[in-house]
């Protein structure tokens, strides 16, 4: 297919290799700014744009990969004609297309992208919905090429995926973060949590979550517990969120 990238950023870049990859062809890139658009254009060996009015007609599918809040305002811009216009969005309603296409649709590789790492999407699960049985069609035969793990997702199911990720990844990557900051007060590598880490993720292929839970709050310890709220006595902020935490598992576990 042939594939007008709207956006240059880490979503835009990992997806776009992954489909050249797979033979189709990448017409152009389309990012606000010069640096990025070009960026992309040249990993993808495609031309750009940063002008909304020069975004090419000659497509088969435009894949929005921008922030929520800009999809709106970008697709006011200009008319789409016929051509299927799909976003990215987790967190957005199929239906904000509505006003601006008569052929559109969600294609949502469900998966956390940085630039500079290449995802392998054979199983990346990508879910996908559009506001007809054609469309759809396309967009499986998109999915397909890319990834053996298609799921037919509509928007209010969509949007609990994303809920559930960001507790799932970005708070928990957050929670990393923290324990980095914790270990350097006391001269200690963030790698000796890193084995620590790679198990507790591994557990949740062969069990669920809350059957792998260990620590203290699980045991409802409270000597480890207030020894460790004592030691977070110049993180206030840290000291509020190990007590809400704890207590969350504590009832989970009752």
């Amino acid at each position: 297919m042939r594939i007008c990238l709207i956006g240059a950023g880490n979503l835009a870049t990992q997806l776009g290799l992954a489909l050249a990859e797979k033979g189709h062809q990448i017409g152009q890139v389309w990012s606000r700014t010069q640096k990025s658009a070009s960026e992309l254009a040249s990993k993808l060996n495609c031309p750009y744009t940063t002008e909304i009015s020069l975004i090419s007609s000659d497509t088969d599918i435009y894949i929005v990969a921008i922030s929520d809040t800009a999809i709106s305002s970008l697709l006011s811009k200009r008319n789409w004609n016929d051509k299927l216009v799909v976003h990215t969005a987790g967190s957005t309603p199929m239906n904000i297309l509505a006003p601006y296409c008569n052929n559109y649709g969600v294609f949502y590789p469900f998966q956390t992208f940085t630039i500079s790492k290449k995802v392998e999407f054979d199983q990346v699960p990508v879910c996908i919905e559009a506001n007809s049985s054609r469309n759809l069609d396309i967009l499986k035969e998109l999915a397909q090429s890319i990834s053996q793990n298609i799921k037919f997702i509509d928007s209010e199911q969509r949007q609990q995926i994303h809920l559930a990720a960001v507790f799932a990844c970005n708070f928990v990557n957050h929670f990393y973060a923290i324990g980095e900051e914790l270990l350097r007060e006391k001269g200690i590598d963030f790698e000796i949590l890193k084995p620590l880490i790679l198990e507790t993720a591994s557990k949740i292929t062969s069990q669920s979550p809350a059957s792998s839970q260990t620590g203290p709050a699980s045991r409802n310890d409270s000597i480890v517990m207030d020894k460790h709220l004592s030691m977070l006595t110049n993180h206030p902020d840290l000291k509020n969120l190990y007590k809400q935490i704890s207590e969350r598992i504590i009832q989970s576990h009752k």
